[in-house]
């Protein structure tokens, strides 16, 4: 079984800074693309920032220059620096992983359970 957990949301005033990290556990072979996502209420769930395996990157437009996304593929986690927080950054934000688990021949695509990050004053 294969489990993503976020942590590290919470809440933030407009110019700061939050660091959310996403841990993937269970029985993991490997993973692929990792990447944050997030929906605010009335709002589709967009994709924000993406890393491959090789540590390649992009990012959301709204987003550049302000995230960082990076990983430690020996801990099998990935991280989100957010700085110079906005009230349009609110939201929900959700980790999702290709991950091909032990004795599989596929990568599966999985969701962490969100973390909710909310910008105000």
């Amino acid at each position: 079984q294969v489990q993503l957990v976020e942590s590290g949301g919470g809440l933030v005033q407009p110019g700061g800074s939050l660091r959310l990290s996403c841990a993937a556990s269970g029985n993991i072979f490997r993973i692929d693309r990792m990447a944050w996502y997030r929906q605010a209420p009335g709002n589709q769930r967009e994709l924000v920032a993406y890393i491959t395996a090789s540590r390649a990157t992009d990012y959301e437009d709204s987003v550049k220059g302000r995230f960082t996304i990076s990983r430690d593929n020996a801990q099998n986690t990935m991280y989100l620096q957010m700085n110079s927080l906005k009230p349009e950054d609110t939201a929900v934000y959700y980790c999702n992983a290709m991950i091909r688990a032990v004795g599989d021949s596929y990568y599966a695509r999985h969701w962490g359970q969100g973390t909710q990050v909310t910008v105000s004053s």
